[in-house]
């Protein structure tokens, strides 16, 4: 239950992000892990990204559903990689070095356990084929 005087659909921009682990002992970011993959310590401490990142490496699969989707490594402002899922474009039209942003969508029977990314600029997607 909300409390009195709160609206909770309003989502600001600091609320749209990832949590990720940065670890106390080395200081090594990582997402999604039991143990730094560094130092092996478990101390590790929840911080929040802004969830904008360069994609680095680019692939299309067609594993698990009939559709095409596209797969990216991903690499995010405080020092982590992750495979994400790019949403938004044509899955042969996301290039290396294309900015993208965390999006949280709906559909999460296709999601589940998958982070979601859109491009920023899609306008520079090469409309030429």
């Amino acid at each position: 239950m909300s409390q009195p005087g709160t609206d909770t659909a309003t989502v600001t921009r600091e609320d749209v992000g990832l949590t990720y682990q940065r670890c106390r002992w080395c200081g090594t970011p990582s997402f999604r892990r039991l143990l730094c993959p560094v130092c092996a310590s478990s101390d590790l401490e929840n911080e929040r990204s802004t969830g904008e990142g360069v994609v680095v490496r680019s692939s299309v699969v067609h594993r698990y559903t009939r559709l095409a989707r596209n797969e990216s490594l991903i690499r995010f402002p405080e020092g982590f990689l992750y495979r994400c899922r790019v949403v938004g474009t044509e899955p042969h039209l996301v290039w290396v070095g294309a900015r993208v942003r965390y999006t949280a969508e709906a559909d999460t029977d296709v999601t589940a356990g998958e982070v979601v990314v859109e491009l920023c600029d899609p306008a520079m997607r090469g409309d030429w084929v």
